[in-house]
């Protein structure tokens, strides 16, 4: 396991407990809240959550009729998923094919942006194997300047890794993989920027 990988496994393992008991932000519950309603539009029924964290958005997309699926870096994230029966699994972006599944919809909230430029194409391309035939995906990141970096926080020694895109550099990575509905960029408060890209399998 890369040390870039290591890190974000013992910072989530030890900011589970803190995560599962934070409040969600409206702009996030807004975004999920559209999604949901294309989703049932359009009569998907299985999701794969990308990076679940402790499984917020997956218990909601659970209640709302959908079969989810979950995987995650963390392993104590994992556990905090499982506590809210979400079928769950100890999985990382670069893994996705090893579920042996295909979904209708893929949600990814706040996840890919820990992935390295160099390493988003094959991640993309392991996304679009798994997701079905006309299948949405949703990924949303933090962006709007172009950086890769490694960033500490005080609730935790292990730095974190973030790659930023420009809207335009963004797109065409996602364009190569996927046939890009809806790209908006806006203002969430705290100086930072959010991408929020709606897709659809090729």
């Amino acid at each position: 396991m890369s040390q870039l990988k290591e890190n974000l496994r013992n910072f989530y393992n030890q900011t589970a407990d803190l995560r599962n008991s934070s409040k969600k932000q409206e702009w996030k519950i807004e975004e999920r809240r559209i999604f949901l309603e294309l989703a049932k539009s359009e009569g998907k029924q299985t999701m794969l959550e990308i990076g679940a964290g402790a499984g917020c958005d997956s218990l909601f997309f659970m209640e709302n009729g959908l079969t989810v699926t979950a995987i995650d870096l963390s392993a104590a994230m994992v556990v905090k998923c499982k506590e809210k029966a979400i079928d769950a699994h100890e999985l990382d972006f670069y893994q996705v094919t090893a579920l042996n599944k295909k979904f209708q919809c893929i949600w990814s909230m706040n996840s890919l942006l820990h992935v390295p430029k160099a390493e988003l194409p094959q991640v993309l391309a392991n996304i679009n194997l798994v997701l079905d035939k006309d299948g949405l995906f949703y990924m949303g990141v933090y962006g709007g300047a172009d950086s890769e970096h490694e960033y500490t926080m005080e609730i935790s020694e292990y730095p974190r890794f973030f790659a930023f895109y420009t809207p335009a550099a963004l797109q065409k990575v996602l364009e190569k993989h996927f046939q890009v509905l809806a790209f908006k960029q806006y203002d969430v408060g705290n100086n930072d920027t959010f991408q929020s890209i709606l897709m659809r399998k090729l």
